[in-house]
């Protein structure tokens, strides 16, 4: 399944300033309705996570999430999914599946 992503920086302002935020264990997610009638999503992990290898890891699992729950999103918004700090010292154990019960409190 195809996610559209945000790339431009100016998006990412635009959605940083102008969004609602909503903060989880292991992200903050940004959600700003858009009027392109498509849903957008974007993936930001900091090297506050980590090394490279670490902030692909997390990514990844964001990007799985999506994936795996793209209907459940609404349409006509956007999503931005920021790794917290916290990543870096659990990112070993953790799992798909810990970051899936985390994030889907988020879209009931």
């Amino acid at each position: 399944m195809y996610i559209n992503k945000i790339k431009k920086t100016k998006d990412f302002s635009i959605i940083y300033n102008k969004s609602k935020k909503v903060h989880t264990k292991y992200a903050i997610i940004f959600i700003k309705k858009n009027f392109k009638k498509e849903q957008r999503f974007g993936f930001v992990a900091s090297k506050k996570t980590g090394n490279s290898v670490y902030r692909n890891r997390i990514r990844r699992l964001f990007k799985e999430f999506v994936n795996l729950n793209k209907e459940r999103f609404h349409k006509d918004t956007d999503y931005v999914f920021v790794g917290k700090s916290i990543l870096k010292d659990n990112l070993k154990n953790i799992k798909y599946k810990d970051i899936e019960k985390d994030l889907s409190k988020v879209i009931k």
